[in-house]
């Protein structure tokens, strides 16, 4: 045991900005974060859901790092070999946008530089921004291991990528094909089925007229997008439909432009829905592209890159698509064809980075092949074999891979990791390799080029598990903490991220990435809203870390959470928080005041009545929070600690010892409250550690401890010494007591100073002894002078305040204590008021025309009103009663 050094005490207040910084960076120099491969100790690891290089910390990010952080202190203390491995994701899209903009700012594009000169410039820009979020974090209190960060294009991560797309190729899971993708025209690439978000989004609904050919008939169609009328090649009515089966195989004519395009018979269409005849588009609509696949179509694109109207659109090439659509609606009300315009409401597409409407085109992309990497990434969630929680995720992951798509993987990007397909000019051959290659194998050419795009983000990022620990070298790593033991992420990357590392852990390391998932809601704004830049509502943490410190951000966030729902962000909360720390803090302050001789060593405790009950509370305190953090309830750990701190041992039991602290008792007694107080204290930093992780350390290193650090101090265990059930029944009953009289006291207007007698009755024997033990506490909690104590009592006493606790009858004479008449005066003039009051509300509630007439919420006011002025009425009588 050492006695820490305790020279000055505690600041008067405590400064978060100052403490947090000290520590953070004193960890960090001794390498406490780092983990060695320990083959003697049992692993437990957490891979970072890697943050773009290009962003900030945000709310999502603070919680979902606090959660993190939360558990690899928790393990760390309870002797585990914790890796929590950081590291940033270089996010395609999202960087290249940055450094564009940064270019246009100069007056050049991409183009003006060329691809190489366009990467350093990137490289660049991510060596002077890239660390922004990682230093954020640091600020939070995250203890990764961050010696060991990891970048998603670094040089193992790269060959990592390089590896898989070859391994997946070579087996026929990875192909190039032209398909319908999702376009956008504002970053110019391709993105992902989940990357696409719907918005409703209020439009109109065209209903267009196509003549059949050499007939006087028509069929309607409708539309939200008439633009793409002019990539027609069929309209489609279901093979049962009574209306349309004549036509079947009949010939209409496009309008406008004339083209001769056929009827056919498709079971995807619905007949009830609209006109029952669809316009059938394959090269702009996903559903079009299937039917075009089985109808054997051809496929007429009409648009560009860009979002502008090609040759194949006829009088419309060179008009951007909605300033087309426009025109087309006025064509086609002049010729004749446009039969009506309804609103609409639909859900239409927006790429995830900038927003802009997403346009379906088909374009040669290369694709994942899911299926066969799905069935296994079900099986391991069905078998129990990988858990998540809050278990209802399970259900939606299942659902979704069970109904996937293959994953389309190119992007038409500079940044990021480049396609390793390489295509030889002279013989058309198609090279797929982990190292460049240098000539054709097929006919010894030199004359190669590889292909231009790169892999989606997430590519590299479902490899994260593994490749940040070496893979696909065989390292210690590897073997000792893969898989890891727990994720923890946002339920909105379930399926970009969470269900790819697992189908990809599964094909490359025969084994799940992680034993269980830990799912955490949103951080939503204090009105339910979720944070976004367009509503103005988002909370920087860093912020809140500047005004409040990281301590009360991560408690805040972590308390009233409960996993897989989102949260409200609330600045009372905040509040509330700070608060809590300021008590602790000053809790602290007032132990380290009356321990400056205390040597924890040199006490022989001889426990009280309130040290026995305040250890036994700590057990149960230590045995809840290491049950709940074990359920990944974090928050209701946290709940059970902030009760214990605030309520039980701030507010009672250092109530309790000041006596003995003050010396008004034997040596032995204040040596006793010393060492529970310091016991208590040290037990409980150690428990909130976790949470607050800088305001514990400082506490704690100025406590009498042994080790270097807080964060490598032993988890607090149940000593089951202390379990004294029989103290905690003796100290609720005189709590309670406690209560009743302070509660009496208020009522009865008794100021705080004046000391007052009273009679307490037991209605047991045992409850008689329990008083008599605690009567001194209760003459000091109470503010009792004069203290009767008896089993049962013959005549209850004229002029006394009553209360009951726990079956023990308390009376407080009040003679002399208060001017008896002026109070009984004064609680008359009150229940008079009150009665007035009542009468008023009852008249109007009497009054038939009154409930008929008025509001139901206006009548239900009044009735609460009125239970209200009875409920006060009655109790103001008692205490006149109590009077005499």
């Amino acid at each position: 045991m050492t006695t820490a050094t305790r020279s000055g005490q505690l600041p008067t207040t405590y400064n978060p900005q100052e403490v947090e910084s000290k520590w953070y960076s004193r960890w960090e120099e001794k390498g406490y974060f780092h983990a060695e491969v320990d083959k003697n100790k049992e692993p437990f690891s957490i891979v970072m859901p890697p943050p773009n290089v290009t962003g900030a910390l945000h709310m999502g990010h603070a919680l979902d790092n606090t959660m993190q952080d939360i558990l690899i202190r928790w393990k760390r203390m309870q002797g585990y070999n914790t890796l929590w491995m950081p590291g940033t994701d270089h996010a395609g899209i999202a960087t290249q946008a940055k450094v564009e903009e940064q270019l246009a700012k100069e007056g050049l594009s991409k183009y003006d530089l060329g691809r190489e000169k366009f990467l350093e410039r990137v490289w660049d820009w991510k060596n002077t921004y890239g660390d922004r979020i990682t230093k954020q974090l640091r600020r939070l209190g995250a203890s990764c291991d961050w010696q060991r960060e990891r970048f998603t294009m670094d040089e193992g991560c790269s060959k990592a990528v390089r590896d898989v797309f070859v391994e997946l190729y070579n087996k026929g899971l990875i192909y190039r094909g032209s398909y319908i993708i999702n376009w956008c025209p504002k970053c110019m690439t391709t993105i992902s089925d989940i990357e696409v978000e719907h918005e409703e989004t209020a439009g109109k609904l065209y209903h267009i007229a196509y003549p059949v050919k050499d007939s006087q008939e028509r069929i309607i169609v409708a539309t939200t997008r008439p633009e793409t009328m002019l990539g027609d090649v069929a309209v489609a009515v279901h093979p049962e439909d009574e209306r349309y089966r004549h036509l079947i195989g009949k010939t209409l004519i496009l309008p406008i432009l004339g083209r001769e395009i056929p009827v056919i018979a498709d079971e995807y269409v619905e007949k009830e829905f609209g006109t029952g005849a669809v316009k059938i588009t394959p090269a702009h609509d996903l559903n079009d592209f299937e039917i075009g696949q089985r109808h054997h179509l051809p496929q007429i694109t009409v648009m560009t890159r860009e979002g502008l109207m090609n040759e194949e659109a006829g009088p419309y090439q060179g008009m951007e698509r909605y300033a087309c659509r426009a025109q087309i609606v006025k064509d086609l009300e002049a010729q004749g064809y446009l039969v009506k315009v309804e609103d609409h409401t639909h859900a239409v597409g927006h790429c995830y980075r900038c927003d802009t409407v997403i346009e379906p085109m088909v374009s040669p992309q290369w694709f994942v092949k899911m299926k066969p990497l799905a069935e296994p990434a079900i099986k391991v969630v069905q078998e129990g074999k990988l858990r998540f929680v809050p278990e209802r995720f399970t259900k939606i992951y299942i659902n979704w891979l069970e109904n996937i798509r293959d994953w389309c993987i190119s992007r038409q990007l500079w940044w990021g990791h480049r396609i390793p397909v390489w295509y030889c000019q002279d013989c058309g051959a198609e090279i797929c390799a982990k190292e460049n290659p240098t000539s054709c194998p097929h006919c010894g050419s030199t004359n190669l080029e590889q292909d231009p795009d790169v892999l989606d983000t997430w590519f590299s990022s479902a490899l994260w598990p593994f490749s940040t620990m070496g893979w696909p070298e065989q390292t210690e790593e590897l073997a000792h903490f893969y898989p890891t033991s727990v994720l923890v992420t946002g339920r909105d990357i379930i399926f970009f991220w969470v269900a790819r590392m697992i189908f990809m852990g599964l094909e490359f390391m025969q084994e799940r990435p992680f034993k269980e998932v830990l799912i955490h809601g949103l951080v939503l704004d204090a009105q339910g809203r979720k944070m976004s830049k367009s509503l103005g509502n988002g909370v920087d943490p860093i912020d809140i870390i500047d005004q409040y410190g990281a301590d009360t951000l991560r408690f805040m966030l972590i308390t009233g959470n409960t996993p897989g729902n989102d949260l409200r962000f609330q600045q009372e909360r905040l509040e509330g928080t700070r608060n809590f720390a300021n008590k602790i803090w000053n809790a602290a302050r007032f132990a380290l005041l009356n321990l400056g001789d205390f040597k924890p060593e040199e006490v022989q405790p001889e426990l009280a009545l309130a040290d026995r009950w305040i250890l036994s509370r700590l057990n149960h305190t230590i045995e809840e929070v290491t049950r709940q953090l074990g359920r990944y309830e974090l928050g209701e750990a946290a709940r059970v600690l902030y009760d214990f701190i605030w309520s039980e041992f701030c507010d009672w039991y250092i109530e309790l010892i000041k006596p003995r602290l003050y010396g008004k008792e034997t040596p032995g007694s204040r040596a006793t409250a010393q060492w529970t107080l310091w016991y208590v204290l040290s037990r409980t930093m150690e428990l909130l550690h976790p949470f607050m992780p800088f305001i514990t350390e400082e506490i704690w290193q100025a406590l009498p401890h042994q080790g270097e650090t807080i964060m490598l101090a032993p988890w607090p265990q149940v000593k089951s010494e202390f379990n004294a059930p029989d103290a905690e029944a003796a100290m609720e009953l005189l709590m309670e007591a406690i209560r009743a009289v302070r509660n009496v006291r208020a009522e009865m207007n008794v100021p705080p100073s004046r000391q007052i007698a009273a009679i307490m009755a037991a209605n047991r024997q045992e409850n008689l002894a329990v008083l008599q033990a605690g009567a001194g506490y209760l003459k000091q909690l109470a503010g009792i002078g004069e203290l009767e104590l008896v089993l049962t009592l013959q005549e209850k006493p004229a002029q006394a305040a009553a209360a009951v606790a726990k079956g023990v009858e308390i009376y407080l004479p009040l003679a002399g204590l208060i001017d008896i008449e002026k109070e009984k005066e004064r609680l008359a003039k009150e229940l008079a008021k009150v009665e007035e009051d009542l009468a008023r509300v009852e008249a109007k509630l009497n009054n038939e025309s009154f409930v008929a007439r008025a509001p139901a919420a206006v009548v239900e006011k009044e009735k609460a009103r009125a239970a209200e002025y009875r409920e006060k009425a009655e109790a103001l009588r008692e205490r006149l009663a109590a009077l005499g």
